[in-house]
């Protein structure tokens, strides 16, 4: 099967702020893309149907993931691959700007006035010189030389431009600057964050849609939304695609992000290049009490070797399907076919290879599959590891890939995901995220 084909399967969300501060922390509204909750939402399209349309967006955000860049490690990204929207309001008086949210990602950036080459958005433009608190940063900053392609400009030439190329050739440039986000709420107290590092971008172009403004980078590298928060916390709870879509995951930033407690579990993050993505080390998968140990795939060991064993993998929001490595994934196929005595059958989109005949949630006995990161179990459950991907079908959500091994958002549903990034660890607790 064609990588582009196993490779799509994504599911769009909407991140839309409503948010309540508490003690440095503050909690935001994860709308899924297709919820009658969201602007994308269309009445004729059934479950089924959207959750095909998400398998075919996947493709190009995975390969941001594969594809080498000879340029700059923001070109890896794909904006059209990104999973959530951020529902913002940038400067003082404030405006509200709509930009996809990537936890793949670093940058901040939106469509500002003038625009000299924009893409069609229903957002107005956000105008810098409408702003009190819009300031241009040097091109002799720190800041500035966080980026991989920047220069001097602007009417007095010293102010740092950026210049971002994606894969799909998709672009973005403009000034980089500092302004004031605000994080509003109807029922508490708005978020004012002062001083955050973004893109204004002047010149944007390719396969972006018009319901957003730009993108807000979630990534792990230094000019990203989550480093510049005080202590470099966030996490999320996301709700099963099975539970009724009128109620929203949840994303939590600052102190109101911290995982901990009865039953949470850590694993360390794992530092390598490009330091946007978030890596973890996979040591094995146990089918029942089948325990399988992880195997790398051939065209990964140049890279595994390089870095040992840790960091075989990445946990993302953003893509819907596990993908583990040929080998690894064959061992655990085979343990799942003895497990599960049921009619196989094949999927009709041709993307998951491993089926079953099933008119109800009740009628497999689907094992506990637990993935086994370096001082971490976490133990999942069949939402997490089967879809229902027709009336009478449901298939295993985890596929084989030669180039790349995530940990999808289907695996972390019902679960707090905590990141930190100054402890450098991923936590994990089982939680019920329809009541969270």
């Amino acid at each position: 099967m064609a990588l582009a084909a196993i490779l799509a399967c994504l599911s769009f969300i909407l991140l839309s702020f409503s948010a309540e501060a508490s003690h440095g922390g503050f909690t935001v509204d994860l709308i899924q893309r297709d919820s009658p909750l969201s602007p994308w939402y269309d009445s004729s399209t059934t479950h089924f149907d959207s959750l095909h349309n998400a398998f075919r967006r996947s493709i190009s955000r995975a390969h941001r993931f594969i594809k080498p860049s000879t340029n700059t490690i923001e070109s890896k990204i794909v904006p059209s691959g990104g999973e959530y929207l951020m529902n913002i309001s940038i400067g003082t008086p404030p405006v509200e700007v709509l930009g996809i949210a990537d936890t793949g990602s670093d940058l901040v950036w939106t469509q500002c006035k003038p625009c000299t080459q924009c893409f069609n958005q229903n957002p107005p433009l956000f105008d810098p010189k409408r702003s009190s608190t819009y300031r241009t940063v040097p091109c002799q900053s720190n800041k500035c030389s966080n980026l991989e392609e920047a220069s001097c400009g602007g009417d007095h030439g010293d102010t740092c431009v950026y210049s971002y190329r994606y894969g799909d050739r998709s672009f973005t440039r403009g000034s980089l600057a500092q302004e004031t986000f605000t994080i509003g709420s109807a029922s508490g107290r708005p978020v004012s964050l002062p001083k955050i590092i973004f893109g204004c971008g002047h010149e944007n172009g390719g396969t972006f849609d018009e319901s957003g403004s730009g993108l807000i980078g979630l990534g792990a590298g230094p000019l990203s939304f989550i480093s510049q928060l005080n202590g470099g916390k966030f996490s999320y709870c996301l709700v099963p695609t099975s539970a009724k879509s009128s109620v929203a995951s949840k994303i939590s930033f600052g102190t109101a992000g911290i995982v901990s407690g009865n039953g949470a579990v850590s694993t360390p993050l794992v530092s390598k290049q490009p330091n946007t993505f978030y890596y973890l080390t996979l040591e094995a998968i146990s089918v029942g009490e089948k325990r399988l140990s992880y195997k790398t795939s051939q065209s990964t060991k140049a890279v595994a070797a390089s870095y040992g064993s840790e960091g075989n993998i990445i946990i993302d929001s953003g893509t819907t399907l596990t993908l583990l490595p040929p080998g690894f994934y064959n061992d655990v196929v085979s343990a799942l076919e003895v497990a599960i005595n049921a009619e196989r059958v094949s999927d009709p989109k041709g993307v998951l290879s491993l089926c079953f005949r099933s008119k109800s949630d009740h009628d497999i006995d689907v094992p506990v599959i637990t993935a086994h990161f370096s001082g971490a179990d976490v133990k999942l459950n069949a939402l997490n590891t089967f879809a229902r991907v027709e009336d009478d079908m449901v298939c295993f959500t985890m596929i084989p890939s030669d180039d790349v091994a995530i940990f999808g958002n289907l695996a972390q549903m019902n679960f707090l995901v905590g990141y930190d990034l100054e402890e450098s660890t991923v936590s994990f607790k089982p939680a019920d995220c329809t009541k969270h």
